[in-house]
């Protein structure tokens, strides 16, 4: 099998001549299945992987329909076999369920409100840092952090949105100030996806089970600070020796969350999550719209079929002094196949992704099965109107 990401350890033991070693390095290596290399003729060549015994950054292109959320499954399923490693998945779209198949967990995300610093707080809530209600915010949950941090994780788990209200309500600060900022974080209350009790970020990847954080129909603005705390939360717990897998952290519209709240701990991942051992994939079917630090950090690239001009002028940022060509030129065309630019090994392979084990929910609802359902219930015979009468009432439940 032929391993993207993976710096040839058998061939350099080979070479030194080591074939015994060679041959273990190369088998006993954590390695995801991703496809096979794309012949030609159209025919399925030699099996592809991806290598998982290390940390990585990867981007996964592909503009709607071609297959970007699916790959990011076949990722998820791989990261479930492999040893030493975990996924969390962040689904804003709710088409990872699926991954239940795998032994995997879909969750209601919740986080600690001081998961988030007090600086990003203000603009977390849509409120000018430097305006009354912002500042207000801002020293409240600065004291609150600042408090929690003298009492212990015990006092870290007690910090609620309602404390922070109860802050804001006794800080020294005008009314209308204090009202705006309690009416604010009465909204944040809302959102559902913070809570003092929340278990510790690093619990997310204690096994090796899929973790998927379904924040589908989550606000945009809370689903940013849960993919802050996050991201925060794994690269922390690394490095703090919390977290003994080799988290894989695969952000789907990745897009959605440059940019805003979760913007530094994403780029953090890109830029320093290796040294601790934290994997970020990112995929989008917008990559114009991902900093050029998505690409630029990224050492293994998944491009499906890509038009728009914007996204394909992303993907030329990938041109290497190694790659023969204009890498747009090469973007495949059918869906499921994907152009693979692999910097560990410096090139460039055209492939098919392999078939996922679980269900994807990404694929897009048909009229024509509508239809099909409506012939089958015009076809059913109507039966005894007067017989179903009784189950329609033993179905009601006690007033």
């Amino acid at each position: 099998m032929h391993v993207l990401g993976r710096e040839d350890d058998g061939a350099r033991a080979a070479s030194r001549g080591d074939a015994d070693r060679a041959s273990d390095t190369t088998a006993s290596l954590p390695t995801l299945r991703l496809g096979s290399f794309l012949a030609r003729d159209g025919s399925a060549g030699a099996p592809v992987g991806v290598d998982a015994d290390r940390p990585h950054a990867g981007v996964v292109f592909g503009k709607r329909g071609t297959g970007k959320s699916y790959t990011l499954g076949v990722l998820a399923e791989g990261l479930a076999d492999a040893s030493g490693v975990s996924a969390v998945v962040v689904d804003p779209m709710g088409v990872f369920g699926g991954l239940r198949n795998a032994g995997g967990r879909v969750v209601d995300p919740a986080v600690r409100p001081t998961a988030i610093p007090a600086a990003a707080w203000p603009d977390l809530l849509g409120l000018d840092p430097t305006s009354g209600p912002g500042g207000v915010v801002w020293r409240a949950v600065a004291e609150a952090t600042r408090d929690a941090g003298v009492a212990g994780d015990t006092g870290a788990d007690a910090v609620s949105v309602a404390d922070l209200r109860g802050r804001v309500a006794e800080a020294d600060a005008p009314a209308d100030a204090r009202r705006a900022a309690a009416n604010h974080l009465r909204l944040a209350a809302s959102w559902g996806v913070f809570d003092a009790d929340a278990p510790p970020i690093a619990s997310l990847a204690t096994d090796g089970a899929p973790t998927v954080l379904d924040l589908a129909g989550v606000p945009e603005a809370a689903a940013a600070a849960v993919v802050r705390a996050v991201a925060r939360g794994l690269y922390d717990a690394r490095i703090d020796g919390d977290c003994d897998r080799l988290p894989w952290l695969l952000v789907d519209e990745a897009h959605a969350f440059f940019g805003g709240v979760a913007d530094p701990a994403l780029r953090t991942l890109l830029t320093r999550g290796r040294a601790p051992g934290v994997s970020l994939v990112c995929a989008t079917q917008r990559p114009g719209a991902l900093p050029s630090v998505a690409v630029s950090q990224s050492d293994l690239l998944v491009c499906h079929r890509l038009t728009a001009e914007r996204d394909v002028a992303r993907l030329a940022e990938a041109d290497a002094t190694y790659l023969a060509g204009d890498l747009a030129s090469r973007l495949p065309t059918g869906t499921g196949e994907a152009l693979v630019v692999d910097d560990a090994t410096e090139t460039a392979h055209t492939l098919r992704v392999r078939e996922r084990r679980t269900p994807h929910g990404g694929g897009s609802p048909r009229a024509s099965d509508v239809c099909t359902a409506d012939a089958a219930r015009v076809d059913e015979p109507a039966g005894d109107l007067g017989a179903s009468r009784p189950d329609a009432v033993e179905s009601e439940g006690p007033r």
